[in-house]
């Protein structure tokens, strides 16, 4: 994972890029966003879950009945 940080004329050209043109005053905001996302997101590539298995998703229906 690369060290090297966003920054904020960086942020505002991607935006661009993009098709979604930033204000001035927000491109520092942008950049810190997105390399806090980025942070996070190496910190959870860097875990280890070994055997771990997913998560069971239940999904529950409410039961209707048409009977009166």
């Amino acid at each position: 994972m690369s060290a090297v940080e966003l920054t904020a004329a960086e942020a505002a050209r991607c935006a661009l890029r993009a098709g979604l043109p930033l204000e001035d005053e927000r491109h520092a905001e942008v950049a810190a966003t997105a390399n806090h996302i980025h942070a996070v997101i190496g910190t959870l590539r860097d875990l280890d879950f070994g055997d771990t298995p997913p998560a069971a998703h239940v999904v529950e229906r409410e039961v209707t009945d048409a009977s009166l």
